[in-house]
């Protein structure tokens, strides 16, 4: 599959350039640097800092805006920034009030960013960070702890703490929030064909055989759990929802907000058809569905696929923040 780039190695910056042409009265990139800040930024709360490596636009930078991240710190193809930088971006949206990081579960981008937290820490800057690790993709339940890694269902967790953020919460009510949401939340994915190599055009990034799909591939084309036909759109949103309900006690009471993301080649219509599929079966397992959004929120380059994020809104204030507004364009 031909993808619109120049060099390979000038894709992150290009992204970057692009996005801020784009969208010039919300974001800005600080110069010679990866990190793009919301323009304009309140320093009166705590700032939120997402990132982690281009290939899985619009995030994070499209999530950049007022009531949602204050900034952005962006590596290369698939690759955090290095601590350096995050130390740099943390630096750029410093307030009295303290600067949250949002991570997500992969080990590269764990140890850059405690890393940088580290340093600020030692420089008398107050910074915290929240893990997310959404992804359930597992067969088995004794196992799952191994694979959580950080998925779409960060962007809920933007844009709860963004709205939180705005309305004042501390740094330490924030990271109370974020663990919180994280705790209550699962993702799984199915990929129906792989994504390409940016770095080598013409290579996939793992296997799949014609007409059939993969499930719980990673972001980065991690190996996914199962691999069979394809069958129908109803059948895949059986399999994900399914799944995540089992991570749930369900009652009359129990309110849900749902994320249906496309994994970057997906179209609309399918993503209209699989969200018509997961309403039908809602209702059929009762459940209470208070918020649902839908689109490609975070991807990997142009695999096909889509994941399902399902979170269960313990505290009342959660959907208010997420029906709060935001500027953040992707949102």
């Amino acid at each position: 599959m031909v993808l619109i780039i120049n060099k390979p190695e000038d894709v992150s910056d290009q992204v970057l350039q692009g996005a801020t042409f784009l969208h010039s009265d919300i974001i800005e990139k600080i110069p010679n640097s990866n990190i793009i800040v919301q323009k304009h930024f309140s320093k009166n709360q705590v700032a939120l800092i997402g990132g982690g490596g281009i290939g899985h636009e619009p995030s994070d930078f499209g999530f950049v805006g007022d009531g949602m991240l204050t900034a952005c710190v962006n590596g290369k193809i698939f690759q955090p920034a290095p601590a350096k930088e995050i130390l740099r971006a943390i630096k750029s949206v410093y307030t009295k009030y303290g600067v949250l990081i949002i991570i997500k579960n992969f080990e590269r981008d764990l140890n850059v960013c405690l890393e940088a937290e580290k340093l600020a820490r030692e420089e008398g800057m107050q910074v915290d960070h929240v893990i997310v690790n959404d992804d359930c993709s597992i067969e088995k339940r004794d196992n799952y702890k191994k694979r959580r890694r950080g998925v779409s269902g960060t962007v809920l967790v933007h844009k709860i703490l963004g709205a939180a953020a705005k309305e004042g919460k501390s740094l330490a009510e924030l990271k109370e929030i974020g663990d919180k949401v994280v705790y209550a939340m699962n993702t799984l994915g199915v990929a129906t064909a792989s994504g390409t190599c940016i770095e080598t055009p013409n290579k996939p990034l793992f296997e799949l055989p014609e007409q059939h799909i993969s499930y719980g591939v990673g972001i980065h084309g991690e190996a996914g759990y199962r691999v069979e036909p394809f069958r129908s759109s109803e059948n895949l949103a059986n399999e994900l929802l399914n799944k995540l309900i089992d991570f749930y006690d369900v009652n009359e009471e129990s309110q849900f907000a749902i994320l249906i993301n496309g994994m970057g080649a997906t179209t609309a219509m399918e993503l209209a058809i699989f969200a018509h599929d997961v309403s039908r079966l809602s209702v059929l397992n009762e459940l209470n569905i208070s918020f649902v959004k839908a689109g490609s929120f975070l991807t990997s380059t142009n695999m096909s696929g889509v994941s399902l994020t399902l979170l269960k809104l313990q505290e009342n204030s959660w959907l208010r923040f997420l029906e709060a507004p935001t500027s953040a364009f992707a949102w």
